[in-house]
């Protein structure tokens, strides 16, 4: 930083976008919707008593950890700087005063705060006015982000814009105030992409199950499922992004979620509510183009997934269900979007593995917890003393998937698809072995979060799997 004495008696801050890598009406609308989900309505109704009054009933209700927020270092460490120079400080800020307030004891950087009070949203034209009464005579910098702070900048003696735009930083020059330009983070599309997690497509897979199990492998088929995969990954990101936006303080509290995007501050949290809904809109239009059907059982699936986002995660037992359920209903699109009929074994085969996974998937978070002193899951309905059980459903249901296996290579339906049934007795031997090491594994502590990518990254695992397609192959041609 540079030596010549600040020029202005004051420092003032605005906290959304500026001092802190988020806005705290998004993060107090998605907390409160975590915790009810009749809290939009009640937003609603907030609002017509203005956006300060809506501010206000967030505030009181959505119990935002101000501890875990993602705070910019670089900011932070400017206004210590300034302060320690004898420049007096303060936070002003369109969010409700008692956030502010709190932010400002958790921070202790700031001589002052001043926020919204329910009546005046301390925002643009209001906060410039309200600078100007309150440090009547004074020469004060301001540091903000947006367009919104233009009018703020141009009653100020010193504008210190905070990462912002080309177009933006243009418009402040041409104010006729000294401009004090901070960077602090690089713009990259790279946190925006990985919001989507690609990884996780690797799931909708399952969407091309009904077409190689039925052996119908043609152009028309392909292009079906295709088009179904694609349909699914987009609205399956959407919920991703939908999912990770209702989980930020519990994110923040993991010691490898809180680097997701939005839980570390990389994505503006007001970008990923647009694009939960852009990829939902997207999502639904080719889904449309497959047909009803196919539109019908995605809307059931998001449906489904939102419940599971608001309430259903923290249910015990319930939420493996409809992880479970969510996994088949990708196999029942599948058969929904190439008009195949689907098999009875095919379906119970998805809903006991897939129940075995989703159990695999808390084992693995109960293990976490375990070893690092915690007794409960955050966010969820489970206690550490669950483990046991929660080991033994993992086990059961994986079994018991391969019983159904083995049932369906004895059954009669199974000559007129294969040559050779016999062969496919050595997928049950895989998956029973496979199973049992995945278990293992998580019990040891060696599993990530979802055992699905687990088993994608895992060598291992990969050539169980492709023991297992050579078994279906041979038992099909020979």
């Amino acid at each position: 930083m540079s030596n010549t004495p600040f020029p202005t008696d004051i420092l003032i801050v605005d906290l959304d976008g500026t001092l802190l890598r988020s806005d705290m009406l998004y993060e107090s609308f998605w907390s409160a919707l975590g915790q009810d989900w009749r809290s939009p309505f009640r937003t609603a109704a907030a609002l017509t008593g203005g956006k300060a009054a809506m501010k206000q009933y967030l505030s009181q209700t959505a119990g935002v950890d101000v501890t875990t927020l993602p705070y910019d270092d670089e900011v932070i460490a400017y206004v210590q700087a300034r302060r320690a120079e004898g420049v007096r400080t303060a936070l002003v800020t369109a969010t409700d005063q008692s956030l502010a307030d709190e932010i400002g004891q958790h921070l202790d950087i700031f001589d002052e705060v001043h926020g919204s009070d329910g009546k005046t949203n301390l925002k643009g034209a209001a906060k410039a006015q309200f600078l100007k009464e309150t440090f009547k005579g004074s020469r004060f910098a301001y540091m903000g982000d947006s367009v919104a702070d233009l009018p703020v900048w141009q009653a100020a003696d010193l504008a210190i814009p905070v990462n912002i735009s080309d177009a933006l930083q243009t418009k402040v020059d041409g104010l006729g105030v000294e401009v004090e330009a901070l960077t602090t983070t690089a713009q990259s599309l790279k946190p925006y992409l990985k919001a989507l997690r690609p990884h996780q497509w690797l799931k909708n897979v399952l969407v091309f199950l009904p077409m190689l199990t039925a052996h119908q492998l043609t152009g028309a088929t392909l292009m079906q499922s295709f088009a179904a995969f694609i349909a699914f990954s987009l609205i399956a990101s959407s919920v991703y992004v939908l999912n990770d936006l209702l989980d930020l303080r519990v994110d923040r509290l993991h010691p490898r979620k809180c680097n997701r995007p939005f839980a570390s501050g990389s994505i503006k949290i007001a970008h990923g509510t647009g694009m939960a809904g852009g990829l939902l809109l997207v999502g639904a239009g080719l889904s449309l183009a497959l047909g009803g059907a196919f539109a019908l059982t995605m809307l059931v699936y998001y449906l489904a997934t939102l419940a599971y986002s608001i309430t259903l995660k923290r249910r015990a037992v319930v939420d493996i269900c409809v992880l479970a359920g969510l996994y088949t209903m990708r196999i029942i699109a599948g058969g929904v979007a190439t008009g195949l009929e689907l098999s009875v074994w095919l379906l119970a085969f998805s809903i006991f593995f897939f129940f075995s996974m989703a159990a695999i998937k808390r084992q693995a978070e109960l293990v976490d917890m375990a070893e690092r002193g915690k007794l409960d899951v955050s966010g969820r309905g489970y206690t550490v003393k669950d483990l046991e059980i929660i080991s033994m459903m993992s086990l059961g249901a994986g079994y018991v998937s391969v019983l159904v296996m083995a049932l369906y290579v004895n059954s009669p339906g199974v000559v007129e698809l294969y040559a050779t049934p016999a062969a496919l007795w050595g997928i049950c031997f895989v998956l029973l072995y496979w199973i049992s090491r995945i278990v293992m594994i998580t019990h040891r502590g060696h599993m990530d979060d979802d055992p699905v990518l687990f088993a994608a990254k895992d060598r291992n695992s990969r050539i169980c799997a492709l023991v297992i397609f050579a078994c279906a192959a041979i038992g099909a041609v020979i």
